[in-house]
């Protein structure tokens, strides 16, 4: 393993780029707080297109954009923006793309109800951040993903993308937090996301199934590789679940977190 060792954050929301909250706060002190102990980072998050490019300086990177996505048989072009928070040394990645994300809010619409595309954005988000990475010839040590729309990184590291020497080595962790949506995604759901090398057998467990909260959250928690609880309050049955998976597990270390216990937290996965 190299010297420098290196963890990817996937997270849905980032403080200033959306409001400040305890998930948003927690992810954007993530990586500035993991950088003192010698890691590299790259983050990840959705262009929502209530993000202001403009006041948040953000930027097309030519060179990784133009890329298209097919999610049931339909192309969606990759777009690639970037932004610097120079007070903490980090720049964001932005997963961009008008069909998915151009609306001026994030995953409800202006009457409070969820988009009913929000499954197919979830896909084209993770699909998004492991061609990027590739794209970047950047090699994860360690993935650390955050909210719902991060719920496909574990399978696609393990199993879509498991071949790739990106991602072969690579230690996927899965934030346990306070997080939620009500409309179950689409039956078809687990058809649109196949991609790579993943095959029928990987995603049997989901096939044919309507996919709520619990149910995505729990394929997820199945595809990594330890858990880390982010946010005081959770929901009890993936409290207990987690429990029950016997996986590496770091309990919630406050509202800005423990650097040094998340530090050692991924070294000892590497081992």
């Amino acid at each position: 393993m190299s010297d420098i060792k290196r963890v990817m954050y996937v997270s849905q929301e980032i403080f200033p780029y959306l409001a400040q909250s305890p998930i948003s706060t927690i992810t954007r002190l993530m990586p500035e707080g993991i950088q003192q102990f010698g890691w590299e980072t790259r983050t990840f998050m959705p262009k929502f297109g209530i993000v202001n490019e403009r006041r948040n300086q953000l930027h097309e990177v030519i060179r990784l954009s133009g890329m298209n996505l097919i999610i049931d048989d339909n192309d969606h072009p990759l777009l690639i923006k970037v932004a610097s928070i120079q007070s903490a040394r980090i720049q964001i990645y932005f997963i961009d793309n008008d069909d998915y994300f151009y609306r001026k809010a994030t995953v409800l619409d202006e009457n409070g109800n969820e988009f009913s595309d929000n499954d197919e954005r979830t896909i084209f988000f993770s699909r998004g951040v492991m061609e990027t990475i590739k794209k970047l010839r950047w090699t994860p040590d360690i993935i650390h993903c955050s909210g719902w729309f991060a719920s496909l990184i574990p399978i696609y590291v393990k199993k879509a993308y498991n071949d790739s020497p990106f991602f072969k080595n690579s230690k996927v962790i899965w934030s346990l937090m306070d997080d939620d949506f009500q409309q179950p995604f689409h039956k078809e759901f687990a058809k649109k996301m196949k991609t790579g090398d993943l095959r029928e057998k990987n995603i049997s467990s989901i096939k044919n199934k309507e996919l709520d909260y619990l149910s995505l959250a729990k394929f997820a928690i199945d595809h990594c590789d330890g858990v880390i609880q982010i946010t005081e309050n959770v929901n009890p049955q993936l409290a207990d679940y987690v429990k029950d998976t016997a996986k590496p597990f770091l309990p919630y270390q406050g509202e800005e977190g423990s650097m040094t216990n998340f530090s050692d937290f991924y070294n000892k996965l590497l081992k």
